[in-house]
């Protein structure tokens, strides 16, 4: 094995690798390969809705192996007890397959919604009248829709825009209504039925476009929820739904700092602007709101807009609303195959699946789809032109953390480098190298919390023991860099002969170090 190296500033911690119970000469190579059994199918990560299709240990094995990477739980429906027990299903795949995946806990938020006691399915025809009140003792029918909401008089005038579907907006006619508010009366909002739909399940969202709605982005149920469900499976991700203003984003992250185990927890914020981003941890571009929100011919302006403006602070940004037609179909449509590809050049982390996990007929066909759809996208982004923009981005003088990131990318693809081996305490070492889009995946040795480089784009995690000392003798750093290295091998990333980038510390100092591998 030989190596060269270019000495860099800013320190990285060491810490051994894999389970925190177990030190790395413990380890045989058949044990490693048992606890990381191959890498997901495309950098690209995939973030999934678990629910009635997908909550089985069957299921979610099979969506694990398909290449989910984070799992999401949507609390807008369901109570905490249901969630709980797909969880712990899904702690008994992960542990069947070896493929380690994050929690996502998905607040309601200020979500109005349409009342179906009864469950029956609702038809509404195209020109027809129908009220919205907030009576919700009346029963839903074609004529009349109960909603969860006392204010909508008071919010939207005549000549607004309410859209009503179910779970979320799938632009399909036959599954949403576009209302138009014909007359306010007292409580109840009189609305006209622009098209023909039928609207079934118990629950419906509703959407005012460009309508204020005075609630609270965090709910009552929401702080609960967090507090408890939340707390006692230590979530890796907040993700805050209808997130309006920094501020938000702030109290949010305070409240999560008096809940102990989740001070570390990541924030997402769903729906973008340049102050929100700037304190969020990540963005989700909810694009069923924003396709209500903006015009048809405005939404693909404002995603590349919004991705770029995440991937040059270096923040993770998730596309939401690809495949909705895989929800009932085998394959996606055309128009949706290069929807997912256009996601991944524009600068997507992850692609966020909703109902087409969560009630779709077809989870893990889709998981796999889309992965495929992503790796071969992977393979025409034009990284060389990217890596120069998001150097001219950041500019100069760079910090020292930015400019060993920006040279490991660099080096990597100089010498075409199979792989990039980073050691990190905090993770925020491989997220920037990551920032950069290399072409080849970024192996991070991380202490706990790894999980959350699980929806970082190319970053694949190994977690390292917290107990190993920070300091880490030159021995114990080569015990570690062959344990990762073997780790590679056995994943199917490093070949004999190949190239490999290793950042890590050596001393005082950090070194960018190009290892050429022997047989």
């Amino acid at each position: 094995m030989h190596s060269s190296h270019l000495l860099l500033e800013e320190p990285i911690r060491m810490a051994s690798i894999l389970e925190p119970s177990k030190s790395v000469s413990s380890l045989s190579l058949s044990q490693l390969d048992n606890l990381v059994s191959h890498f997901f199918p495309a950098l690209t990560k995939i973030v999934g809705t678990l629910g009635p299709k997908s909550r089985s240990v069957e299921a979610l094995s099979g969506c694990l192996k398909a290449g989910m990477s984070v799992a999401r739980f949507d609390f807008s429906w369901g109570d905490a007890d249901y969630h709980q027990e797909t969880l712990d299903n899904l702690k008994v795949a992960v542990r069947s397959t070896k493929k380690l995946c994050a929690v996502m806990l998905d607040t309601v938020g200020p979500e109005l919604q349409v009342i179906n006691k009864s469950e029956k399915a609702i038809t509404l025809k195209a020109d027809g009248l129908v009220t919205l009140t907030p009576n919700q003792d009346q029963e839903a029918s074609s004529e009349v829709l109960p909603i969860n909401f006392n204010g909508l008089a008071k919010a939207v005038k005549k000549g607004d825009t309410i859209f009503v579907g179910q779970y979320l907006f799938t632009g399909s006619e036959t599954t949403s209504v576009w209302l138009e508010v014909d007359e306010v009366k007292g409580d109840d909002v009189i609305c006209l039925s622009r098209n023909a739909a039928t609207l079934a399940g118990s629950l419906f969202t509703l959407h005012a476009s460009q309508v204020h709605i005075d609630l609270p982005t965090l709910t009552e149920k929401d702080k609960e929820v967090i507090s408890t469900w939340g707390v006692q499976n230590k979530i890796d991700f907040l993700s805050l739904s209808y997130c309006r203003h920094a501020e938000d984003v702030r109290q949010t992250r305070e409240m999560l700092k008096k809940l102990g185990d989740l001070s570390q927890t990541q924030i997402f914020a769903k729906i973008e602007n340049v102050e929100i981003l700037q304190e969020a941890d990540g963005i989700i571009l909810s694009r069923g709101n924003l396709g209500i929100d903006l015009p048809p011919e405005k939404v693909f302006l404002f995603q590349k807009a919004a991705l770029y403006k995440c991937n040059m602070a270096g923040k993770p940004a998730v596309l939401t609303r690809v495949v909705d037609s895989m929800t009932d179909n085998l394959r996606p449509t055309r128009a949706e195959a290069t929807d997912v590809a256009n996601a991944v050049l524009d600068g997507s982390d992850a692609i966020l699946l909703g109902a087409e996990t969560l009630r779709g007929l077809y989870p893990v066909e889709t998981i796999s789809t889309v992965g495929r759809i992503c790796a071969e996208a992977e393979k025409v982004f034009n990284q060389d032109l990217y890596f120069k923009k998001t150097v001219k981005y950041v500019g100069e003088p760079m910090t020292h953390l930015e400019s060993i990131a920006s040279s490991a990318v660099r080096a990597a693809i100089k010498v075409k480098a199979s792989v990039i081996i980073c050691f990190t305490s905090s993770g925020r070492a491989a997220r920037l190298i990551a920032k950069y889009r290399p072409t080849m995946p970024v192996i991070s040795v991380v202490i706990p919390r790894a999980r959350q480089s699980l929806i970082v784009r190319g970053l694949f995690p190994m977690l390292a023991d917290p107990r190993h000392p920070a300091e880490s003798t030159s021995a114990t750093n080569e015990s570690v860099l062959k344990v990762a290295l073997d780790h590679g091998k056995h994943a199917g990333v490093i070949k004999s002969h190949d190239r490999v980038v290793v950042c890590q510390k050596v001393g005082d100092a950090s070194v960018v170090k190009i290892i050429e591998l022997e047989d």
